[in-house]
């Protein structure tokens, strides 16, 4: 796809992030994440990210990406697929143009590993990463990686396949002053975990999407969210938010790591046979595991 087009398809919906199935022996289990991803294909997400935040992108091995890739674009029909890709500059490089190279309409550039590192670095190992590849790339604004408005505007000024910015951070002065320099330059989407307790705000700082983890088990409920926000039924919004997204907040707040784990739970509980998580996350315990059920039981399949 080319990357104008992976542009125009992140602005038209809501966008989600399937989980990784591992099975009993530990490895990618293709054939729940086919199932999987071919059910969330039913509902109207925009794009759909393979080996991304929620599919456990850091507890995988580069290697495995490809075949993840591969399966998601098997199931998903006509959606648009972007993979995970991370790390240092030279293991991103290689996972970018095997993600690539598996068919992945993108690329979400997530925070390079460990170090802080300033700006000057950060501008050589994102231009370094799309002049690797063809197809379009996202940004992600988060912990150790955060791009100055400054830096980004030089960024899209040398790599024409920039396309898109997620923002993580929670900084609205900065998202502002983003969207207010590069406007309709970059798509932008709005990351945080369980992005729509942020969403609102998100929207007010010139953000048209978000993605969604909770999509991958009450998709519906994600859609109904979602045309709420952006037809303006605040009450609606309300309403969903008090009846299922603060409720989630409280279980995925129990622990670090919950953000992914809950998500893999819902998934379980929906009846895809999803694994566990990889260590170092934790799965839920059988307590906070009927705290979901009873949660997710008015939105069973």
């Amino acid at each position: 796809m080319d990357p104008n087009e992976l542009k125009s398809s992140l602005g038209s919906g809501l966008l989600s992030f399937p989980v990784t199935p591992f099975g009993t022996d530990g490895a990618f289990n293709r054939d729940v994440y086919e199932k999987h991803v071919g059910w969330l294909s039913g509902y109207p997400a925009a794009t759909l990210f393979a080996a991304g935040g929620t599919g456990e992108f850091f507890s995988l091995k580069p290697s495995e990406i490809p075949a993840i890739v591969e399966a998601a674009k098997a199931a998903s029909g006509s959606i648009p697929i972007v993979a995970g890709c991370g790390y240092g500059t030279e293991m991103a490089v290689d996972i970018a143009r095997s993600a690539e190279k598996a068919g992945a309409d993108g690329i979400l550039l997530i925070p390079h590993y460990l170090i802080d590192a300033p700006q000057e670095g950060l501008f050589a190992h994102v231009r370094r990463v799309c002049q690797s590849i063809g197809i379009g790339v996202m940004v992600y604004n988060r912990d150790n990686s955060i791009l100055q408005a400054d830096t980004l505007a030089r960024l899209c000024d040398e790599c024409p396949n920039l396309i898109g910015f997620k923002d993580g951070s929670g900084d609205i002065g900065l998202v502002r002053q983003v969207t207010a320099k590069m406007g309709d330059r970059l798509m932008y989407l709005g990351g945080m975990p369980t992005a729509e307790l942020f969403a609102e705000a998100y929207l007010g700082a010139g953000f048209t999407t978000y993605s969604s983890a909770v999509f991958n088990f009450v998709p519906g409920l994600a859609i109904e969210f979602y045309d709420a926000l952006r037809g303006g039924d605040r009450a609606r919004c309300e309403t969903i938010l008090n009846d299922f997204f603060y409720p989630f907040m409280e279980i995925r707040n129990r622990q670090k790591g919950y953000a992914v784990s809950a998500i893999k739970a819902g998934v379980r509980i929906q009846g895809f046979d999803a694994g566990p998580v990889r260590s170092p996350l934790t799965d839920l315990t059988k307590e906070e595991m009927g705290m979901m059920e009873n949660l997710i039981a008015p939105y069973k399949k």
